[in-house]
């Protein structure tokens, strides 16, 4: 006998079949760029029915390298990285949402632990979080806006795993709020300064 499912994580399972469910519903499609999540946020997508007609695709862009290969990082953007922040989250968004082409990218770039750093969003527990989206004002796709948004602490100490999955989970929450227009105010595409 098998036992409960442990996958995905119960605090993240509601919200991605509920995201699944609308952009259905609504025809739309999503990407993700992820990095201390690893995975869990496209996994968990991808683990609810009917995910295929609305996943476009997801990047765990845990390293910096990565970030060059795939989401338009230049050695100067490595050379003057600081830690994840909402301008970081912003440019990844952007960049995968544009080379994907679906309706929304959600991304997080967060501090998982259980070490950290001497700036607040090098502690373990930040995460700063974007979903770049289709500007109202052009539904063919082209133009983007950004909603970001930072969470100082989840909660969880330097627990790296819960982290993670907190991050998913406020991911997730956050992408649903820009979807049925309860996030916070989205910021022009390209105004939040550097993609660090």
């Amino acid at each position: 006998m098998v036992g409960p499912k442990e996958f995905p994580p119960l605090r993240v399972r509601a919200l991605a079949a509920e995201v699944v469910a609308l952009l259905k519903l609504r025809k739309e499609t999503v990407s993700v760029a992820e990095t201390a999540a690893g995975g869990i946020i496209s996994a968990s997508l991808l683990a609810q029915p009917g995910a295929s007609k609305v996943f476009k695709g997801g990047l765990t862009l845990y390293t910096l390298e990565s970030r060059v290969a795939f989401a338009g990082w230049t050695q100067a953007d490595i050379d003057a990285y600081r830690g994840p922040t909402p301008q970081v989250v912003q440019g990844l968004a952007e960049n995968v949402r544009a080379r994907l082409g679906s309706t929304y990218t959600v991304c997080e770039s967060g501090t998982a632990g259980p070490t950290g750093g001497n700036t607040p969003n090098r502690t373990p527990g930040y995460v700063a979080l974007a979903v770049a989206s289709a500007a109202t004002t052009d539904p063919s796709g082209g133009e983007a806006v950004v909603d970001t948004k930072e969470i100082s602490n989840t909660g969880n100490g330097t627990d790296r795993e819960a982290n993670m999955i907190s991050f998913a989970e406020e991911a997730l929450r956050f992408l649903l709020q820009v979807i049925t227009g309860v996030g916070s105010a989205p910021v022009p595409a390209g105004s939040g300064g550097s993609a660090l």
